[in-house]
């Protein structure tokens, strides 16, 4: 039996393309897109405004599938966080944030990540495969079917490397700022990347969402060690590729997430480094206190070191900022989401295309 279509796949432009081979007209499509996203429906029949047997061709040949919901939990501090269970048996996890002005979603692009940063458990992991467009915006989907409001700001800060998984990534941040669906403004939509300058350099011709860059290291030689994707694509690669990206938009800035590590990076010395390096850049910097995992050898710097970094970046004149940790208690802060990942071995990866 051939597998129903996922409109959950589809953006403005996709969603008007699949009416129109149909036989529909473009109209439909948006109206479905609305009817889905805006209003979280997914019955064919309950979309009063499409005609009975555009309807009935429908649930013939189209479906809303939304990932599954297999485990879901709250944090003391009001974070959440929901485990869902995909088609492959794998499981990726979504984060929602309360804050008093915003309410933000941390979503994953990937089950599990293949850029093997040492600090990361997800990255220990393993990889399996890339997230399609619908797994990345059932996610949202979720979301706000659960808690019952519309979300604020959305991050692909969560389990693996959105610029690795670019097609998809593009369509589901379309399907976030589409006024027909979750109307979210660029600057509320956040894609974090370690780096790959290429999909980087693509994505200043296609978007303008925010930019967060996971950079943790003020030079290349220690950058290479925590971040491996530097070798290929080193900071005097990375940095110009961010100032690109900005367009010149005085509203915008990198934001450059660094985890901090007792003795690693944490030094005057880099501090300083770090202000050399981003000179000229329109910046702000997001000091992350680590989160431990199991197996782990590195430990967080202390909170004095931490207050004394970023001292020393907001003297420079660098927007600072330490990152509260939040949902520490359930495994959902930063670096610690896992999910259920069936590795793929590295030759797999490079035959299917999976590592960059």
């Amino acid at each position: 039996m051939m597998r129903k279509t996922n409109l959950l796949e589809f953006d403005r432009k996709g969603m008007e393309s699949f009416f129109e081979g149909l036989g529909a007209k473009a109209f439909n499509g948006r109206n479905v897109l609305k009817w889905i996203h805006k209003h979280g429906v997914t019955d064919f029949d309950a979309m009063t405004d499409l005609s009975k047997k555009l309807r009935e061709q429908l649930k013939q040949i189209a479906e809303v599938r939304v990932p599954e919901i297999v485990f879901e939990q709250p944090a003391l501090d009001g974070t959440h966080k929901w485990v869902l269970e995909l088609d492959c048996n794998n499981r990726i996890e979504s984060v929602f944030i309360p804050e008093p002005n915003r309410s933000t979603l941390c979503i994953s692009s990937q089950v599990g990540c293949a850029l093997d940063c040492s600090f990361c458990s997800t990255a220990q992991q393993g990889f399996n495969r890339n997230l399609t467009a619908a797994e990345i915006i059932g996610q949202v989907w979720v979301a706000e079917r659960q808690l019952g409001k519309s979300l604020t700001n959305v991050v692909l800060m969560g389990m693996g490397e959105p610029l690795a998984n670019f097609d998809a990534v593009v369509t589901a941040t379309n399907i976030m700022q589409d006024d027909l669906a979750y109307m979210l403004s660029k600057y509320r939509v956040t894609i974090s990347t370690s780096g790959i300058v290429p999909a980087l350099k693509e994505l200043t011709a296609v978007s303008e969402m925010s930019l967060a860059v996971s950079l943790h290291a003020p030079n290349n030689e220690l950058r290479d060690q925590l971040v491996p994707i530097n070798r290929k694509y080193p900071l005097e690669m990375l940095i110009p590729a961010c100032r690109e990206y900005l367009r010149g938009d005085k509203r915008r800035k990198v934001t450059w997430e660094y985890v901090m590590l007792d003795g690693i990076n944490d030094s005057d010395k880099q501090a300083k480094q770090l202000i050399q390096l981003l000179e000229g850049t329109p910046s702000k910097v997001n000091l992350i206190p680590f989160n431990p995992f199991p197996g782990t050898h590195y430990r967080c710097s202390s909170p004095e070191r931490i207050d004394a970094f970023r001292q020393r970046l907001i003297k420079a004149g660098i927007v600072t900022t330490t990152r509260k940790t939040r949902g520490e208690d359930i495994d959902a802060a930063c670096g610690q989401l896992v999910g259920r990942v069936k590795d793929k071995s590295r030759r797999e990866l490079k035959q299917s295309g999976g590592v960059h």
